[in-house]
């Protein structure tokens, strides 16, 4: 039997799942090579064989997806399959013009055949862009069923940017787990709020291995997502965060809208620093593509540990790197701080970018006087502490999930700034979580 050859399309997360759980063990399909995208660095690596299975004895290569029309002609692809997230639909139909210019095929997989099942509820928590605020959320919601004596496990997107076989299945219960397994920044950024407040995260490539361990240890379990990517399990209730600081964005990304059609609750997070005129729209397109949906108000609590450290000072904002980046943001949660305590500059980095951080204000032009925290590889890291060093600041707003202190030397005076979901009317999601529980009991 002649297999169809199959290329997937990815940024090392969706991608790797959509071929365990749809082609590893599919003789009539032959998967030639994985592409990737967004991430730096996770090109010309090998899935491997250990994680391929018996049909792929050499494990499967994977490309820059700038290659896709020569790797279609020389790998005689028959088929290119879409498997990751954030793209504009018109991105999206960018993609599909260049495979179907080549003669092959082009698809999506339906969720359907990627959602898992697991033994235990499952509240997913997915946005419509990067940087909405799922992770506060997902905070949150551990937080509302913790206070009512439910044990919790997190299963967070996959960011496996390493050592693919050592992240098959990874548990993290400690900072110390996190330092053992020497995970980027980013993973850090995610995994480590999770941790300081007592909740174990699971996370890796194999998330049928994945959810079999960690559905032995909760009550609950928890998907957290990552950009606006669809659950890898099927969930008994699912969330999806919009943002009000990009409106319009819910109804023009991929997989975004979709999560939006699908959930039971729809999430508007951010109410208290948006302009009233955005959220308004934002709930009319609501309204319009999923009115069955429970409708949730938030805040974005922006806190400083230490408010001297900003006002009145020229200070240096470093954000989250992935809202900036692929979430097309060109601000954060320091840039709230500075304006509400009244710092008397922000100071704009990009003239003292070196290296792979001047390389990102290169690709994503968009990002205004703000320092995107990359540290996607040891490189990016040493990068990011060298433009620190450079700019002429009185000190650093580090507007991050982790402490960046931790892993790279700051010589200015620093502060972190954290932000946490608050409640805005009613319903309150915590409404939501407790409807959910009398509702399974």
């Amino acid at each position: 039997m002649t297999r169809t050859k199959v290329l997937i399309l990815g940024a090392a997360g969706r991608d790797f799942h959509d071929f365990n759980v749809v082609f590893r063990d599919d003789d009539r399909h032959e998967v030639v090579g994985f592409t990737a995208n967004q991430i730096p660095g996770i090109a010309k690596r090998r899935y491997p064989p250990e994680l391929a299975g018996p049909l792929y004895p050499e494990g499967i290569p994977i490309f820059p997806e700038q290659e896709l029309e020569r790797l279609v002609h020389r790998l005689a692809v028959d088929e290119v399959v879409l498997s990751y997230s954030d793209l504009s639909h018109e991105t999206v139909m960018h993609l599909a013009s260049r495979a179907l210019s080549t003669g092959a095929g082009f698809r999506l997989l339906p969720p359907k055949k990627t959602l898992l099942q697991a033994t235990k509820p499952v509240i997913a928590i997915c946005a419509v862009r990067t940087g909405c605020g799922k992770s506060p959320a997902t905070r949150y919601v551990a937080r509302a069923l913790a206070a009512r004596g439910v044990k919790v496990a997190i299963l967070r997107h996959p960011m496996p940017y390493g050592d693919l076989k050592a992240q098959r299945v990874q548990r993290f219960a400690s900072v110390a787990d996190l330092d053992a397994a020497g995970v980027t920044v980013e993973e850090r950024e995610d995994y480590e709020p999770h941790i300081e407040r007592g909740d174990v995260v699971f996370a890796g490539v194999d998330y049928e291995a994945i959810l079999a361990e960690a559905q032995r240890e909760c009550d609950v379990l928890l998907w957290d997502g990552g950009n606006n990517d669809l659950p890898f399990l099927r969930p008994d209730l699912w969330i999806t965060v919009v943002d009000p600081h990009r409106p319009g964005h819910e109804l023009s990304y991929h997989p975004g809208e979709a999560n939006l059609r699908s959930c039971d609750v729809v999430l508007v997070n951010k109410v208290d620093s948006a302009a009233p005129s955005d959220v308004e729209r934002l709930l009319a397109n609501v309204a319009a593509v999923r009115p069955s949906a429970t409708v949730v108000q938030a805040r974005s609590e922006v806190t400083a540990d230490d408010p001297s450290v900003i006002t009145a000072k020229r200070v240096l904002l470093i954000e989250d790197g992935p809202t900036l980046t692929h979430g097309q943001m060109a601000f954060g949660a320091g840039r709230i701080a500075a304006g509400r305590l009244g710092a008397a500059m922000i100071v704009d980095p990009r003239s003292a970018a070196v290296g792979s951080i001047a390389q990102t204000y290169e690709k994503y032009p968009h990002i205004g006087a703000a320092l995107p925290a990359m540290g996607y590889s040891e490189e990016q890291v040493r990068d990011l502490e060298a433009t620190i060093a450079r700019v002429d600041c009185d000190s650093v707003v580090i507007a991050t999930p982790t402490d960046l202190r931790h892993i790279l030397k700051i010589d200015k005076p620093s502060t972190r700034v954290r932000y946490e979901l608050g409640d805005h009317g009613s319903p309150t999601l915590g409404d939501v979580v407790r409807a959910l529980l009398e509702r399974s009991s």
